[in-house]
């Protein structure tokens, strides 16, 4: 495992340090998740719904590297698709979904929606992640509740109380800050960096 990205965020942004150890163990759960063909489920709420949106196209195509096909998958394809293709790591917001999403709200409950679709996607071995900048979320709490007895390992990034969401997951990323845009400006450094990390270690050649 390479540690500087994380050694790098900590120079940059010092007041993360208390979060170091709940980083470094997101990037063991993550880095096991995807080695063993595993998939990451991502959801939020507003801000937090782009944040989880955002970091998983982080992960589903190249970051800070090209992520080339190595010789064997380009193989596969024609030259003009092989070109374009790139390594990624599975990860599916579960802020998308927009029929289901809306059927669900009208239907049944959408304070559910994100536990529904954690149940129909999530399989033991996966990585669910929650972000919630109070960590009070209804409905993310909820898919996290789903996400643990469905034998997912579950993250947390909330801000420096936890809420709620904390307590229900295998770890919690506490950004040091309580206000939403504070908690918020914390987040996107830390999975930028759990991004450049995992990047490293499966694309680093």
């Amino acid at each position: 495992m390479s540690l500087a990205p994380l050694d790098e965020l900590l120079q940059r942004v010092p007041e993360l340090a208390g979060a170091r150890r709940a980083i470094q163990q997101s990037y063991d759960a993550l880095h096991t998740c995807f080695a063993q063909g595993g998939k990451a489920l991502l959801c939020g709420n507003g801000g937090s719904a782009s944040d989880a949106e955002h970091w998983a196209g982080e992960l589903l195509k190249g970051f800070r590297r090209k992520r080339s096909l190595v010789k064997a998958q380009q193989e596969k394809f024609s030259p003009e698709i092989a070109r374009y293709l790139q390594g990624a790591l599975a990860a599916i917001p579960l802020t998308g979904f927009p029929a289901l999403t809306t059927a669900y709200a009208n239907d049944v409950n959408g304070e559910m929606t994100f536990a529904q679709l954690t149940w129909a996607l999530g399989r033991p071995g996966d990585v669910w992640v929650g972000l919630s900048t109070s960590g009070n979320a209804s409905n993310v709490c909820a898919a996290a509740e789903v996400a643990r007895a469905t034998g997912l390992i579950t993250i947390a990034l909330t801000g420096e109380h936890g809420g709620r969401l904390a307590p229900l997951c295998n770890i919690a990323i506490r950004a040091p800050a309580s206000e939403t845009f504070r908690v918020q400006e914390y987040h996107l450094p830390v999975y930028h960096c759990l991004s450049l990390m995992l990047e490293d270690a499966f694309f680093g050649g």
